[in-house]
């Protein structure tokens, strides 16, 4: 994957394959302090101890259809690349933590991408699921909530190709931060 969005995507498409109905993503980045953190929280099935200490092996997977689990392990990998690291924290019944954290200036830091096309194609996927995702940068900070647009919609479902457009044009307006 060439982009950090692309790595979230993959585990928000984790997240709700283990049943998750709320999804968290937090972005903080520091030009400043050079770091960049990224956040994926959900309240999914969660994962036992056994399981856990397992996630971040590429060979391990809890899927049927293929043999590897490589979605992890590729982001721990990015992260490391960067400087940084990837932490998991889970239990059953209380969900999914994964922290990565990065250097920001570090050359091989791969760029975020695009984060309003990464939100919309979860949505328009999973029409019911919860998102908040916030994104500081320098301190400004950006928060979209799923329930804030559900309340103003009523009875129009936000997967609809008017209200995802929408939404995407307003994540990748404030995207940058700049």
């Amino acid at each position: 994957m060439k982009e950090l969005s692309l790595h979230i995507l993959d585990i928000i498409e984790n997240s709700t394959r283990a049943g998750a109905k709320n999804v968290e993503i937090v972005i903080e980045e520091s030009r400043k302090e050079d770091y960049l953190v990224i956040e994926i929280i959900d309240d999914g099935c969660g994962m036992d101890d056994q399981t856990l200490t397992k996630v971040l092996n590429p060979f391990f997977t809890t899927k049927d259809v293929r043999r590897v689990g490589i979605g992890l392990s590729m982001f721990r990998q990015a992260a490391l690349r960067a400087g940084g690291d990837l932490t998991v924290r889970s239990a059953p019944s209380k969900g999914t933590h994964v922290t990565a954290r990065f250097k920001y200036a570090h050359i091989d830091r791969q760029p975020m991408g695009d984060m309003a096309s990464t939100i919309t194609t979860v949505l328009i996927s999973n029409p019911d699921l919860e998102i908040v995702y916030r994104h500081a940068v320098d301190g400004d900070q950006f928060v979209f909530d799923t329930r804030v647009v559900r309340s103003v919609l009523g009875d129009v479902t936000i997967s609809s190709p008017d209200v995802a457009r929408f939404i995407c044009d307003i994540i990748r307006a404030r995207q940058n931060l700049d």
